[in-house]
């Protein structure tokens, strides 16, 4: 069977809806976390954190960060793994992997070497419930070595490792600080059980949802075989499509009716995948935050402006704490910006020191 061979109009339509960046917005935090697989948490915090505002290029003015601690905290419908929140939905497919882990022999030996630490950890979240991690002494026999994340105490590293193996789970926040208790009280007890192999082909579908068309065995999405063959033309690619990302793509015949303006933090799920930036949107990102500021082009924490299906320009802004202000250092147009997108990128602008509650200076005339 020969492959479809899509577009590059369509391959970036297909990507800017898996990824809810098109005219239909998502209703709530877990209709987006479900989508994406997962919402990156970083403290950089220019305009706001990731984990922020990556909802609100999502779901827009309504959104408070209220909704993201309830989703997580109270209704207990995402949860906090590696760095990031995940839909619940995605821990079955999870647990195998986990109770594999860890793979590599150094790891295994520490974890070997410390089991009085282990057991001290698990002892205490048994007897006393949540905990921060300042709150847990740390009783280790064998130390890792400060790795540039962590420091000499080895409560995090051994919090992290039992994470990683199902074992602790992190139940909510105290501003950035984790708070740590027994998974089994944290994640549902009624799960589906899947084997190994299954859980990872499920778990290879998820993302390729997420991707809506990713490079065929790509590293970056972790994708695999998953969905359907196609190519895009003028690439030399094999990609892999999302069946339900291909029959929504015919269902509108391929036209996009009403694209919109997104601006998205530097760590959105949309541009981890660089080499497919590059390949289907043209787009050669380089994140500046660790360049010498004299080497910047665009800013130290530059949003990338999605406009429809094409990336059209870098927005450089900061809250400025001191005055209390949505300060815009500048706005580079990749390409020159028609009458009509001055327009919407400027109601986006306003749009964002709303939700942000303080006023919008700086803003370039045209």
């Amino acid at each position: 069977m020969t492959a479809r061979v899509l577009s590059k109009d369509e391959a970036r339509r297909i990507i800017v809806r898996a990824q809810l960046l098109d005219a239909d917005r998502p209703g709530d935090v877990v209709e987006v976390a479900e989508q994406l697989g997962y919402i990156k948490i970083d403290p950089t915090a220019v305009i706001a954190p990731c984990e922020h505002t990556v909802l609100w290029s999502r779901i827009g003015w309504s959104y408070e960060a209220t909704q993201l601690r309830k989703a997580v905290e109270d209704d207990r419908l995402l949860f906090e793994f590696d760095g990031a929140f995940r839909p619940v939905s995605l821990l079955p497919l999870m647990l195998p992997d986990m109770r594999t882990w860890p793979r590599r022999e150094s790891s295994r030996q520490w974890l070997d070497a410390n089991a009085k630490f282990r057991a001290d950890i698990l002892a205490r979240l048994r007897s006393e419930g949540p905990l921060l991690t300042s709150d847990i002494p740390d009783t280790a026999q064998v130390d890792r070595a400060p790795d540039g994340w962590y420091g000499r105490n080895q409560v995090p590293h051994m919090l992290d490792f039992l994470t990683r193996q199902g074992e602790v789970a992190i139940i909510g926040r105290e501003g950035r600080h984790r708070r740590w208790d027994l998974a089994e009280r944290v994640y549902p007890a009624d799960m589906p059980e899947y084997g190994e192999e299954e859980a990872a082909e499920l778990l290879a579908e998820r993302r390729l949802q997420a991707a809506g068309l990713a490079k065929q065995n790509s590293p970056w999405s972790r994708t695999g075989m998953a969905g359907e063959p196609v190519s895009v033309e003028g690439s030399k690619w094999r990609f892999r499509v999302d069946p339900a990302a291909l029959a929504a793509l015919d269902d509108t015949g391929g036209i996009d009716d009403a694209g919109r303006v997104a601006f998205l933090n530097p760590y959105d799920s949309l541009l981890f995948d660089r080499p497919r930036l590059t390949e289907v949107f043209g787009f050669d990102y380089v994140l500046e935050q660790f360049k010498p500021a004299a080497q910047r082009r665009y800013g130290y924490f530059a949003h990338p402006i999605l406009m429809g299906d094409r990336f059209a320009g870098m927005l450089d802004a900061e809250v400025d704490k001191k005055n209390d202000v949505l300060q815009v250092n500048a706005i580079h147009e990749l390409l020159p910006f028609e009458a009509e997108e001055h327009e919407i990128v400027r109601a986006e602008l306003d749009e964002l020191a709303e939700w942000l509650g303080m006023p919008l200076t700086g803003v370039p005339e045209r």
